[in-house]
Parts: structure tokens; C-alpha cells; sequence
């Protein structure tokens, strides 16, 4: 069954330099192998793929969330903007926008979007059981 396997995440981009320079630089992404049509990332016990295409950028939903511990959020929301990475805010009922970070839930959901240098929208997300 498919359900046994993980899934692995694939990010379309224009320039692989470019997203070589975003995801490893900027984000901090080591390379689990390189190919020669892309790189897959370690991310966790998983990983993801990104390869240059001519639809780069043509995703308008989020195309890869990334969990991390509630007691690591703010520190890793600060190490993405001490970077230069700029959060995404938008319109959905619930939500409460502080400075980039968007909270619902009775606090119990936190999150920020942003986009990879092609527009694919990446988003960092942590939540309390409740």
C-alpha cells in the first residue's frame, strides 16, 4: 500500500543555483543527494526534492509545510527573519496576524508562510494538543 511509504515533497524551480543558494543558505538544508535533474534535501527523518522546471512558481497553495516543536517556534520564526525572509499574511476567518505569524485556535495552532525565490509558498507551522 501507498500508505507505508513517505511521501517526498517536490518543489519546482526556474534557477537551481538560486534555489540552491535559498534552501542551504537561507534555510539551512543539508543535501541528502544530488541527481542530475535536482537535489533531494534531509528535512527531519524525511526529505524533499527540488529540480528546474518551466512551471516554477506556478503553485498558489502552500506546497511544503514544516513542523517543528512549539518550544522552538519563535526561535526559528526569529532565524528566518534574521535571514531576510519575508512572511505572507492573508485573509481566513479565525486567524489573528502578529507581525507575520498567524495564531488560532485558543493559541494553539501558530504559523508563518512565506515564498522560496520562485513563489513557491513555504510554510513553518507548530501546534499544542487541546
Amino acid at each position: 500500500m501507498l500508505a507505508d511509504y513517505a511521501p517526498v515533497p517536490t518543489l519546482a524551480v526556474s534557477d537551481l543555483k538560486r534555489a540552491r543558494d535559498f534552501y542551504e543558505g537561507v534555510l539551512g538544508f543539508g543535501v541528502r543527494s544530488e541527481v542530475p535533474d535536482g537535489v533531494f534535501y534531509a528535512a527531519g527523518s524525511g526529505s524533499f526534492f527540488v529540480y528546474p522546471s518551466a512551471y516554477a512558481g506556478t503553485n498558489k497553495a502552500t506546497a511544503m509545510s514544516i513542523q517543528v516543536p512549539v518550544a522552538s517556534f519563535d526561535a526559528e520564526v526569529g532565524a528566518l527573519r534574521s535571514r531576510g525572509v519575508a512572511f505572507q499574511t492573508f485573509e481566513m476567518e479565525g486567524i489573528t496576524w502578529d507581525d507575520g505569524v498567524a495564531t488560532f485556535g485558543d493559541n494553539q495552532y501558530r504559523a508563518v508562510w512565506f515564498d522560496d525565490p520562485d513563489g513557491n509558498i513555504l510554510n513553518v507551522e507548530s501546534w499544542t494538543a487541546g
